[in-house]
């Protein structure tokens, strides 16, 4: 018993919970992200890529071959999402100075 007793305050100290929940959130939202880049936004950049199928757009250079397509919209994601976790943290951190005051 003692040594669940010592697991459980271990998970408490830590906030294991809370950063499990915030992983399935995380991973639930990069999911949402991913579909809005590649159906919402994806579609209206598209027309400006010289290949009309974005995701399967290829730089080729000798035998290199490069997926263009599929680097952007990942870029395209990780901006998205460092821009959303930004923006969290800056309401997050506004709420903190104005309880400490």
């Amino acid at each position: 018993m003692k040594l669940l007793r010592e697991f459980m305050d271990f998970l408490k100290e830590y906030k294991v919970i809370a950063l499990a929940i915030a992983f399935i959130i995380a991973v639930a939202a990069n999911t949402l992200i991913t579909a809005f880049v590649n159906d919402l936004l994806m579609p209206l950049i598209t027309p400006f890529l010289p290949a009309g199928a974005w995701q399967t757009w290829q730089l080729v250079l000798g035998p290199f071959k490069f997926g263009i397509g599929a680097f952007i919209a990942a870029a395209i994601n990780f901006i998205i999402v460092a821009f959303a976790v930004f923006l969290i943290a800056k309401a997050v951190l506004k709420e903190d100075k104005v309880a400490k005051k």
